[in-house]
């Protein structure tokens, strides 16, 4: 089964434009300000599935959806954002929690049933979808199961995260279709003859990536003793001027380099500020008394991102069978959204939408968080995915070990 650019670009913009609406009704009807700031399509893990609720008091609605496309959707927001609707509807709502409730109910009804018709109307079919049922609580209890979760490890999710213009609320649309019937409609858009890329092989890259993050985290845990795990890995497909987006306006410090073979493109190994300074004080003989970057901290930053990037570039290539180069590690220090968009811009030259490979790793030592970002050439990466031969899967965790 064989997917397309086209046919990926015409479903992240059906997704983004029934975001949108759904966005716009709820605006009409609180009087609130409010836009849709990224949206995206990303073949993750099942586990891995709304990190970004890890931590937190969500509310939201879920609806579960058949036809020819099958699945669920829910609406997330945090607890702010459900009382904040419930006092825009009905003055002094907010501080009564079943005035909140039917709020927010009444608002994911009108908001989902719009995002699911928007999809049928496109599709020129009927998608059936049930009565909405309202969710509390952290990650586990405010997302559906997926309908593939006892067949499949990597599943893949629509995303939209909506920006409330003045307010600091988390604000997300969650689309989890069932694998079968998403990849059936894609493959039915695609041209064969053109750009398709067989979707098993999306997911074999997604792993080796995943064993690629793995191996990363040993070796920092190498490096400096520390022990690290790799948490999230997820391969993204977005439109170029939302890739910046992706990282967000956090303070980073890091490494970016610019890889040239098949596929060539942009890596990028990111380190909050506070973890920088950790993270490099681990690698330094002697101990540091400084609580900001110095020089010393820069260079060993600048270290560890280099044997970060050759492991994974080396295990692309190695896996993927082609040969691809690297240049030295540029420093970068800056807003995460301001490292990544001038790289952005050189590869929207050439294309219109962008496959983001993301990794996260994280450890309980100390406060440490680490992101490898990928942004390879969509074309050169469909080629080198045409030519990689799926029976190299069972193979890719041992290649990529004799790499790093």
């Amino acid at each position: 089964m064989k997917v397309d650019i086209q046919s990926l670009g015409t479903f992240n913009e059906l997704a983004h434009e029934g975001a949108e609406q759904a966005t716009r009704s709820m605006c009409q009807m609180t009087g609130l300000d409010a836009v849709v700031d990224v949206t995206k399509i990303t073949l993750v893990g099942r586990e891995d599935v709304g990190e970004q609720l890890e931590s937190g008091d969500y509310v939201g609605v879920q609806f579960g959806f058949e036809g020819e496309l099958a699945g669920d959707t829910v609406l997330v927001l945090d607890r702010e954002g459900s009382q904040t609707i419930a006092e825009s509807l009905v003055p002094g709502g907010g501080a009564d929690e079943a005035m909140a409730r039917s709020s927010v109910e009444e608002i994911g009804n009108i908001m989902m049933s719009g995002f699911i018709d928007g999809w049928a109307d496109y599709l020129e079919t009927t998608i059936e979808h049930s009565p909405p049922t309202y969710v509390t609580g952290g990650r586990e209890e405010i997302l559906p199961e997926s309908p593939d979760s006892d067949e499949r490890d990597q599943v893949f999710v629509f995303k939209s995260e909506i920006e409330w213009v003045g307010e600091s609320v988390d604000f997300y649309i969650y689309m989890l279709p069932e694998y079968e019937s998403l990849t059936s409609l894609m493959s039915s858009h695609a041209d064969a003859e053109s750009d398709a890329i067989p979707v098993d092989k999306l997911e074999v890259f997604n792993e080796m990536t995943r064993d690629g993050t793995e191996q990363a985290a040993a070796n920092v845990e190498m490096m400096t003793g520390i022990q690290t795990e790799a948490e999230v890995t997820r391969l993204s497909f977005a439109p170029i001027e939302d890739v910046p987006k992706q990282v967000g306006t956090d303070t980073y410090v890091g490494t970016v380099v610019e890889f040239t073979g098949v596929p060539s493109g942009f890596l990028l190994v990111l380190f909050d500020e506070a973890s920088a300074v950790h993270i490099a004080e681990a690698m330094m003989p002697v101990e540091m008394d400084a609580d900001e970057l110095t020089h010393q901290h820069e260079a060993a930053i600048e270290e560890l991102g280099n044997i970060m990037t050759s492991g994974f570039v080396d295990g692309w290539a190695n896996v993927l069978q082609t040969s691809v180069e690297h240049t030295p590690p540029k420093l970068v220090h800056d807003m995460g959204r301001a490292i990544v968009d001038p790289l952005a811009a050189q590869v929207g030259q050439h294309q219109e939408h962008a496959f983001i490979v993301d990794s996260e790793m994280r450890t309980d030592d100390i406060a440490f968080g680490a992101e490898i970002h990928a942004l390879p050439n969509e074309k050169e990466l469909r080629q080198a995915l045409d030519e990689l031969l799926v029976e190299r899967a069972d193979k890719t965790e041992a290649d990529v070990e004799q790499i790093f």
